[in-house]
């Protein structure tokens, strides 16, 4: 989610040590390896599609094991009182680096990625486009994945953060304007033996096919970021044509849903119009990028709108419960 400054740390904090103890009490296997192959980087699943052994971000969300048997990390998420997505504990080695260029994927136009650190030293450091801080252990942040970011760790520890992804209620919104006031009072959150809190999670499924008025919302914010990475005639032209690309593509998407709904035998027209719309930007996206992540054009209209406009692959198997395909995201 692009938000209007790199980071925000919420007025909340959190008992690090019985995080900590609930982490340490997780058996080695809960651990897998991150689904990018990112040497040193390594998570436990605490809310996926259907509870299951996935890093999948479209179906239906609920509680793995290792979230059932951790009773404080449920009231952590449980106190925000918003639905989470996929959500994990990661865990980075000692020396390890992870750099996303970027969070441009459908699902992150909607959502932002809450870190709350459980076990880290003050030489970690996250950086956002350009800017350093460190997340102590307790606390809560959110910050810019729309922009380039990177994560480093120096020491010869673990870091552990929680991090879970949500869309966010109009009181979380508020909680995180609260915490950029100096003087905000700040909110201790401890852990409570009486208490079994379930988390509110996503239950929704991916539409067969987006529907016009997500496509045109999406597109639009893509347009108001596009620019050329060079300044000449040429690029100008691209650029105009680009604009002219994205808008056929919204005008003739929504003549189609008009006349085929999610009815199966439109999936055929609409997978044509996507497959034309990508050959042509393909051919004219070069030097056409973000302005504020410098993503390519090309790459984000892939991301944000090919992958997700059409999926009744992914609806066929949610209904299968094929809950192994993993779809690996950056992830820090």
């Amino acid at each position: 989610m692009r938000l209007p400054q790199r980071f925000f740390r919420l007025p909340v904090r959190f008992d690090a040590s019985r995080l900590q103890a609930e982490v340490e009490a997780l058996p080695p296997e809960a651990w897998t390896p991150h689904p990018t192959g990112e040497p040193g980087n390594s998570a436990v699943r605490l809310i996926t599609v259907q509870g299951g052994p996935n890093d999948r971000l479209d179906g239906a969300m609920a509680m793995t094991g290792s979230l059932e048997r951790s009773p404080y990390i449920r009231q952590v998420l449980a106190s925000f009182g918003v639905v989470w997505s996929r959500s994990r504990l990661l865990r980075l080695a000692p020396g390890a680096v992870v750099t996303a260029p970027s969070d441009i994927h459908h699902h992150w136009f909607f959502r932002v990625r809450m870190h709350v650190p459980i076990t880290t030293r003050p030489e970690v450091r996250f950086t956002c486009d350009g800017e350093s801080v460190h997340m102590a252990a307790g606390e809560s942040w959110i910050f810019d994945n729309w922009r380039v970011h990177s994560v480093q760790n120096p020491t010869a520890s673990d870091r552990v953060h929680l991090v879970a992804d949500t869309s966010g209620t109009a009181a979380f919104w508020e909680l995180v304007a609260r915490g950029q006031d100096a003087d905000a009072p700040i909110e201790y959150r401890a852990y409570d033996a009486a208490r079994s809190d379930t988390p509110l999670m996503e239950q929704t499924l991916p539409s067969r096919v987006m529907p016009p008025s997500e496509m045109e919302l999406l597109i639009l914010d893509m347009r108001s970021e596009l620019v050329t990475q060079a300044e000449s005639a040429e690029q100008r032209a691209r650029l105009t044509k680009y604009h002219a690309l994205l808008l056929r593509l919204t005008r003739d998407w929504r003549q189609l849903y008009q006349l085929h709904g999610e009815d199966p035998q439109g999936w055929e027209a609409y997978a044509t119009l996507r497959d034309a719309v990508r050959e042509r930007s393909h051919a004219i996206a070069s030097g056409i990028v973000m302005r504020s992540n410098q993503s390519g054009a090309h790459k984000v209209l892939e991301a944000r709108i090919f992958k997700a406009c059409l999926t009744p692959q992914a609806r066929a198997d949610e209904s299968a419960h094929d809950l192994t395909a993993a779809r690996p995201q950056p992830t820090l």
